[in-house]
């Protein structure tokens, strides 16, 4: 079985694996689980100095990245499966985009540079643009690294029990519980005596409650929507 795979166009392959070589995402890559190609996008540069910007037509500050190359790289790659441009002006990574992305055979990935791309390929290609959130980064490479490890982390035999993979944040439309692990009383603070009673409906139900407050404090966004699902999901 080939395994999924993430091919990632960039200025910096050197960048890759970085991260992903280690902790879980490297000893599934190490097991062939998944597998990772990089692409120089600058390999496709057609003059000497391997130019892949200019100057933004209208003025202002920056250097945009060129369609004609990267549209070069593109067609001279094997995508395994949709190919992402890391933007900004996307919309926002999530679980389900991620999961959905887990479940087919892979996934490309499109790193930007200076002050973007032209817009001309993204419209040719019909490229999906998609964003970690409402900040910046020097280049869409930590975004690709944090998009391939949400994906990685969901393939079969990644994490070793697979269950708690349910009972993370969002998969649920909520925000992850609290945790507590030994000592039982650490500075003065107790663990919760529910999560020491053995009582396991109870264990459920307190989970839930604290995953509700979580919710509703920190993310009244996703909250509404929990709100608004159909009746009845919070006791599966």
């Amino acid at each position: 079985m080939a395994g999924w795979q993430a091919v990632v166009l960039t200025l910096f392959p050197e960048m890759f694996p970085g991260p992903l070589g280690h902790s879980l995402a490297g000893k599934a890559l190490a097991e062939g689980i998944w597998r990772l190609e990089t692409v120089d996008i600058r390999g496709f540069a057609r003059d000497k100095h391997r130019s892949v910007d200019d100057a933004p037509y209208g003025g202002g500050p920056g250097m945009v990245m060129r369609p004609d190359v990267v549209d070069a790289a593109i067609a001279g790659t094997a995508l395994p499966g949709p190919l992402i441009y890391l933007s900004p002006r996307g919309r926002p990574l999530d679980q389900a985009r991620a999961a959905a992305l887990a479940a087919g055979p892979g996934v490309g990935l499109l790193c930007g540079r200076f002050e973007g791309l032209d817009e001309r390929v993204i419209a040719a290609r019909a490229i999906e643009e998609l964003s970690l959130g409402d900040f910046l980064l020097s280049g869409g490479e930590p975004a690709a690294i944090a998009l391939i490890d949400a994906c990685v982390r969901l393939l079969p035999g990644v994490v070793g029990d697979a269950a708690a993979l349910v009972e993370e944040s969002f998969e649920r439309g909520l925000l992850e519980y609290p945790h507590y692990t030994r000592p039982p009383v650490w500075q003065g603070r107790a663990v919760p005596e529910v999560l020491l009673s053995g009582h396991h409906e109870a264990i459920r139900r307190w989970r839930l409650a604290e995953a509700e407050r979580a919710t509703q404090t920190r993310r009244p966004d996703l909250w509404e929507r929990y709100l608004a699902r159909p009746r009845g999901l919070e006791d599966g």
